[in-house]
């Protein structure tokens, strides 16, 4: 009977770790300006991390043949001749992960020229981190009762 209770108590915290609201670090919005190198078939770098809130700047700097890059989410594009910089400005208003990716045909391997944008924390790390500590729990509870 104990170690039904200890479940359920740990169903309820799996619950309450899933859907429970994380607390939001204040961070007040600030100006961000990124310096991005595209070439075939790449973005250097191809990561880029902001709060919500933040104006982005990207500076796309193509160094072979003509590049874009295009923010889905945000539906914004740029491109850029040959060792030309072409510039996008943003705000940084929509929480999550979003691709970035080449939007002019430049290559065999074009559709592998891809970035990531994340916008805020990573919550769904944190939320299974907590969800794999109770599921592990939960284990070795099944396994000490059995």
């Amino acid at each position: 009977m104990r170690s039904y209770l200890l479940l359920l108590l740990l169903a309820m915290a799996g619950l309450v770790v899933a859907f429970a609201p994380l607390p939001a670090p204040v961070v007040a919005p600030r100006a961000r300006v990124f310096r991005i190198d595209a070439r075939q078939f790449a973005y250097a770098p191809s990561v880029l991390a902001v709060n919500s809130g933040d104006t982005v700047t990207i500076q796309l700097i193509s160094t072979d043949v003509v590049h874009g890059l295009y923010i889905d989410g945000y539906n914004l594009a740029v491109e850029a001749d040959p060792g030309q910089t072409a510039i996008l400005t943003f705000t940084a208003n929509k929480a999550g992960s979003f691709r970035f990716r080449c939007s002019v045909t430049c290559g065999a391997m074009h559709p592998f020229m891809i970035g990531k944008l994340t916008v805020g924390t990573n919550d769904w790390l944190l939320r299974s981190v907590g969800l794999s500590v109770i599921a592990v729990l939960g284990v070795l509870i099944l396994v000490k009762r059995s």
